[in-house]
């Protein structure tokens, strides 16, 4: 059983923080290149955003919605 929990750790450890450990060294050596990625992500979430908000509009624009006061069961 402690074979089990020290593969779980083994797997987080040196698999999956694999990326952190790099980010991390990453900014010692070039603070801009390390920010560069943190703007990367901050820019794919904003398209992201702008997307859904287009969306949102189109169906809003068809009223495709129900918006009566029963449309959803938890109000």
């Amino acid at each position: 059983m402690k074979d089990f929990f020290y593969a779980i750790e083994d797997l987080f450890v040196n698999v999956l923080f694999a990326p952190y450990d790099a980010l991390r060294a990453l900014e010692l050596e070039s603070w801009f290149l390390a920010n560069a990625f943190s703007w990367i992500f901050l820019i794919i979430g904003f398209v992201a955003m702008v997307y859904w908000m287009i969306q949102l509009k189109t169906f809003n624009d068809n009223n495709e919605e129900d918006k009566s006061v029963s449309a959803h069961s938890y109000l």
